[in-house]
């Protein structure tokens, strides 16, 4: 059997069980307002470089702040970060309501709120990764990681789905007004996640200091080194094309906002069985390095027929399996670096994975999308593929030397 049960599930977890409630709805959430902002992008100016502007603009912001609040989340109750940045997700899904509820709504108020989606998830995912492993045994980390990807993905596709009927039916200002609150209700809900959580007293390092220290110390250690290396070509590659899939919906199929909600439910079932995949592993090193490295091959394959599918059905099949790998090479990566770092670093270590997993997406939507206006989708899908293929086996050779250390050390690794 491939995959082995693992052997305690995070739902055993009371706290567990409570955050998972309150990510549920705040995910979802998340998932309907970048629906509809893409959607906004796309139907403003119907180029492929003003959505992925837009996309890079809900990911860019990760270069800067999250380092920021993987030093802040090591000394203060992540708990309480996360409630501060889910009441101010909130707030700004209701301020773009209430701008094209009043006839303010234009490209550059979409950009400023791309920006600011962007800079309060940069806050919270590096708060999200650090809380999740205080609430669970390390025996339970992969199981909580798997069934958070699972979550995630799901709202990935429940939120579009939603979305798309809400603005074929209603109006994208009721569907910004419905994200925001399930955003609130997120808010009530982690407000029963009761975390006796304690940082530590001792004096501290200047925020840069702490944060060179982070850096260093991921540099130094050759695992979370090929961990962090494989996250970004993870990004570059599959993240890069699901951010652009407002404009791929468009060039291929003329798609309106129920196709693209369509090809967006694939993207999410595909990750949603990924997640499922890596939810059953065990800790396992060597297989989860083998994982990613499979999963980032079989995208790059991926790629090559996507620009052939003129039907709908096709284009969401290859979309669900590029989705698929990229979920299992990216939950493969964070259960690594979760296992891997010690944990007086661990905010500031899965701060820096966030950076490489959401600002790789940012970079290349931005050039994917200025390079595919000018030479086509099929010629940047093509070399997309091939960029991919020669990464892949830059990174092998070391990728196999980490295994063979850690099975000499380990033999069940």
């Amino acid at each position: 059997m491939l995959f082995s049960v693992q052997p305690h599930s995070a739902l055993r977890e009371p706290l567990y069980r409570r955050y998972f409630l309150a990510s549920c709805l705040g995910t979802l959430a998340s998932w309907m307002v970048r629906f509809s902002l893409g959607w906004l992008a796309w139907d403003l100016t119907h180029t492929v470089f003003w959505v992925g502007v837009a996309s890079a603009g809900m990911l860019l912001p990760t270069f800067l702040l999250s380092p920021i609040f993987g030093v802040l989340s090591d000394r203060f109750n992540p708990r309480n970060g996360l409630l501060v940045t889910t009441v101010s997700q909130a707030v700004v899904a209701g301020l773009v309501a209430l701008a094209m509820a009043l006839g303010l709504f234009s490209l550059p108020v979409l950009l400023v709120a791309s920006v600011l989606v962007g800079a309060v998830s940069a806050a919270h995912h590096p708060i999200r990764l650090a809380f999740i492993p205080r609430i669970v045994g390390r025996q339970a980390l992969p199981s909580a990681i798997g069934l958070s990807a699972t979550m995630f993905n799901t709202s990935r596709v429940l939120g579009p789905a939603l979305s798309g009927a809400l603005i074929a039916n209603a109006s994208v200002v009721f569907t910004l007004l419905f994200a925001t609150a399930a955003y609130l209700a997120s808010t009530f809900a982690l407000t029963r996640v009761k975390l006796d959580y304690q940082p530590s007293t001792a004096q501290r390092k200047s925020i840069l200091a702490e944060l060179l220290e982070g850096i260093r110390a991921s540099a130094g250690h050759p695992a979370i080194r090929l961990i962090l290396l494989l996250t970004v070509f993870n990004g570059l590659l599959g993240r890069t094309l699901l951010e652009l899939l407002p404009a791929l919906s468009g060039k291929l199929l003329g798609g309106s906002a129920s196709e693209l909600a369509w090809l967006t439910a694939a993207a999410g079932v595909g990750s949603i069985i990924g997640g499922l995949m890596i939810a059953r592993l065990r800790d396992n090193h060597g297989l989860l390095f083998r994982i990613a490295i499979a999963g980032m091959a079989v995208a790059a394959v991926s790629l090559v027929p996507l620009y052939m599918a003129a039907q709908l059905w096709l284009l969401a099949l290859l979309v669900g399996v590029v989705s698929l790998v990229t979920t299992v090479t990216g939950i493969s990566s964070q259960s690594l670096a979760q296992l891997t770092v010690a944990d007086d670093m661990r905010g500031r270590v899965m701060s820096l994975w966030a950076v490489c997993s959401m600002g790789s997406p940012a970079i290349g939507t931005f050039v994917v999308g200025a390079v595919a206006d000018h030479v086509g989708f099929a010629t940047t899908l093509n070399a997309m593929a091939a960029l991919a293929l020669v990464a892949l086996l830059w990174v092998w050779l070391p990728v196999r030397r980490q295994i063979r250390r850690a099975q000499a050390v380990n033999p069940s690794a």
